[in-house]
């Protein structure tokens, strides 16, 4: 038995060549190999080592924390005092007698750290999300608490978007079908739910066409990404459920399994033994109290990692959830379209069998460039959530042009509209992809993530350091994405770079020439081992 792998290759000849060109459009389909079937798939994807601050950088950023926290409650003191009047605390009315709305370090954090530093967030767009984005200009007054927007704006090389396969365009197939829809097709929307007068024929075809792309028997699509976790999971478990989620999830999975009302567990991120450890705990000592045996056990993790850039261990986990009679949840949203030879996900990515896998669930606002989200399961499944599921039977349906854009750029990718455009773009992802971060690495950044992952985390540390990195970086016409704390932990603050089939090679050298500016001021290589870029 042969697998099938993506274009990235598996050797360390094939790495080494294939960072030093593209591929063309005629190469495309032939450039899908075959793999040799002795290695394990994890050996053919490898997963980078995830290198930790070192003990000086920890205490730099716990002692810079320090003074934060020391100056902000001075700051308090002083505005208590009506010394200082900027950032003043707010007070929640009307509420005497309930539980405070706000965590006091949350505020107090916001407060004396965020609010000083937020003019490197939030950025309004001015344009289309390609490899260059417009940016309107704003005036930031009395410590960014009124920020104004100015008439002008200014270009920026985009690092940022989720636009991988950059299909977020003005101006193409893809937008053109969607322009046709709304003036020859269904309009903007259907007004309704779909469970009432909101169902059109186009959402069928779309549901169609998803479940075909992903392997699975049906599929059924929402409005909203978040809301296709959140308002779909409690559908799936209930009290006497168990829910055994990795510990870096996205917070619509998190936010989904609270409402369910179903037992939480954690496991480490990405730790198959651990995740074993939980599972064999939790079948021999059944539900607290009763111990009866679980309703059912529902494993949720996500294909890529939005913060990490890590793909879960997919076969692993199939094998494992085969082992202890579990379900499978599988969040797709930065995995399909962007990962496997023909942009069907981890699935492909990793040779398994969508049909091993009980649920898949993905967004439309990354790779196809448009908004909502799917699930695609058994016809049994999608029957159940499309009378259960809040945001079938109370949400307004997807919006037609939606629905059209999310067509036209599956059939892109799927080789259906005649041309090799979407496997092109798929093809020039991966090899952005895979010469970004062998450049990093090589130059000494600590990067997170797997070769094959679009997401590519610049560790920091520091929110200084991130800070200092934003405000250079925009100045010189990169437009980055910057997060920290309490996005991610004291310790995880980072740039996170996304990759695009819109960049070219000089697009990229251009963000590596900037970020070699830097690091003498800011200190950015901080990666103190010899880390290994191709598979052995």
């Amino acid at each position: 038995a042969v697998v099938s792998t993506q274009s990235t290759g598996c050797s360390a000849e094939d790495f080494n060549t294939s960072v030093e060109g593209t591929f063309s459009a005629e190469e495309s389909t032939e450039n899908v190999g075959k793999i040799d079937c002795n290695k394990s798939p994890t050996e053919i994807h490898p997963e980078m080592e995830m290198e930790e601050a070192s003990i000086l950088t920890s205490m730099s950023v716990y002692m810079g924390l320090g003074l934060f926290i020391l100056f902000g409650h001075l700051r308090d003191w002083l505005r208590s005092w009506g010394w200082d009047t900027t950032m003043q605390e707010k007070a929640e009315y009307s509420n005497d007698g309930f539980v405070p709305l706000y965590n006091n370090f949350e505020a107090f954090y916001t407060r004396n750290v965020y609010q000083r530093v937020c003019h490197y967030w939030n950025h309004p767009l001015a344009g289309v999300p390609g490899a260059e984005i417009e940016i309107w200009d704003r005036k930031f007054e009395s410590y960014n608490e009124k920020p104004q927007l100015m008439p002008t704006k200014r270009k920026y090389l985009n690092i940022g978007s989720y636009n991988y396969l950059g299909f977020a365009e003005n101006d193409g197939s893809c937008s053109k079908q969607t322009i046709q829809e709304i003036r020859y097709g269904s309009g903007t929307t259907s007004a309704s739910s779909r469970s009432e007068l909101g169902t059109l024929s186009i959402h069928k075809k779309l549901e169609t066409l998803i479940a075909e792309f992903v392997g699975k028997e049906e599929a059924i699509v929402f409005g909203m990404g978040f809301a296709t976790n959140s308002m779909n999971l409690p559908s799936l478990v209930d009290e006497g459920c168990l829910l055994i989620s990795d510990e870096l999830n996205h917070a619509s999975l998190i936010l989904g399994a609270r409402l369910s009302g179903a037992k939480i567990k954690v496991f480490k991120h990405n730790d198959v033994k651990d995740l074993e450890r939980v599972l064999k705990k939790s079948v021999i000592e059944g539900q607290p109290r009763t111990r009866r045996p679980w309703k059912k056990i529902l494993i949720v993790v996500e294909g890529v990692y939005s913060m990490e850039g890590t793909s879960c261990k997919l076969p692993e986990l199939v094998a494992l959830k085969n082992k202890y009679k579990a379900y499978l949840y599988l969040d797709e949203a930065h995995s399909i379209g962007a990962m496997g030879p023909t942009g069907r996900g981890v699935c492909e990515y990793y040779g398994v069998d969508p049909a091993d896998v009980d649920i898949l669930m993905g967004t439309f606002s990354k790779s196809f460039g448009a908004a909502g989200g799917y699930i695609a399961a058994s016809k049994e499944v999608i029957s159940h959530l499309r009378s259960q599921s809040h945001a079938e039977v109370y949400a307004t349906a997807i919006s037609p042009p939606v629905c059209r854009q999310i067509m036209a750029a599956t059939e892109a990718i799927m080789g259906r509209d005649g041309t090799n455009e979407g496997i092109r773009r798929i093809n020039q992802l991966a090899e952005n992809t895979r010469y970004f971060r062998t450049e990093l690495i090589k130059r000494g950044y600590i990067i997170y993530g797997d070769l094959g992952s679009p997401v590519v985390p610049m560790l920091l540390f520091s929110i200084a350091k991130i800070c200092a990195f934003a405000k250079a970086a925009l100045e010189r016409g990169l437009a980055p994405v910057i997060v920290g704390f309490p996005a991610t932990g004291i310790l995880g603050s980072r740039a996170r770079f996304c990759m695009s089939a819109s960049h070219t090679k000089e697009h990229l050298d251009k963000v590596l020439e900037i970020l070699e500016e830097l690091e003498p001021s800011i200190g950015m290589k901080l990666s103190t081992k010899k880390r290994c870029i191709a598979a052995s």
